[in-house]
């Protein structure tokens, strides 16, 4: 039999995370409560990772981590809850545009990833492969944006080549590089990658940073962070 409910207030930063590890009985992410039930069985541990969590989320100055499937209404209140902490936090009016500019974009890869894996699979997605991360922290020199997602192995090789290409490039090609892919809808192997990513490296003026790490034999976990100064 199941424990009552467990109330976890999240931080005022509005950071909020799930976790395989939780049943998580009800959630919101448009409030700053989330409930967990919490089975009697290794209650004592769940507990311990509970404060891990936080303790971790504080130390490394997360405004705001999400776990799980991207949804329109989602993606909403993200940037909603984002726009609101640098109201609060950036007083440079132009780092805030920035901030939320490229969020957008980072938000909006993972939300269309899913698109993309239905393309190249031709069938039903498993829930795992519909689930996204993503993370934004404040830090001394400025904001960090990480995402992840899970893509097919087929796809390494080329995209890890256009992200190449677009860190090869300067400001001055990348800008014409946008224009030109915006007219033709398309680009060349030594163009790069799609236009949201050419739009990333664009608007943060940083190379990306990015990773692929093996999740199965059809998977790889793709990661991605973007530095805003």
């Amino acid at each position: 039999m199941l424990n009552p409910l467990l109330l976890l207030t999240v931080k005022r930063s509005y950071s909020f995370c799930l976790d395989n590890s939780f049943d998580f009985g009800r959630t919101s992410h448009t409030q700053n409560i989330i409930f967990v039930r919490i089975g009697t069985k290794g209650r004592t541990c769940m507990l311990q990772k509970i404060y891990d969590l936080y303790d971790n989320l504080e130390r490394n100055n997360i405004m705001l981590s999400f776990k799980g499937e991207f949804t329109p209404e989602l993606l909403t209140s993200i940037l909603n809850i984002i726009e609101n902490k640098l109201d609060h936090i950036e007083t440079d009016q132009r780092v805030r545009k920035r901030v939320f500019n490229v969020l957008v974009e980072c938000l909006q890869n993972l939300y269309h990833h899913n698109e993309t894996m239905l393309a190249e699979k031709d069938q039903t997605l498993k829930p795992e492969e519909k689930t996204g991360i993503v993370m934004i922290a404040k830090n001394v020199t400025g904001y960090s944006i990480f995402t992840g997602n899970l893509m097919m192995n087929k796809g390494v090789i080329a995209l890890k080549d256009k992200l190449e290409d677009i860190n090869a490039m300067g400001k001055d090609e990348l800008k014409e590089l946008y224009k030109n892919v915006l007219n033709n809808g398309e680009m060349s192997r030594k163009g790069g990658g799609g236009l949201g990513m050419i739009d990333i490296a664009r608007r943060s003026g940083q190379k990306l940073d990015y990773g692929f790490i093996p999740f199965d034999n059809k998977h790889s976990f793709f990661s991605l962070n973007v530095n805003i100064n």
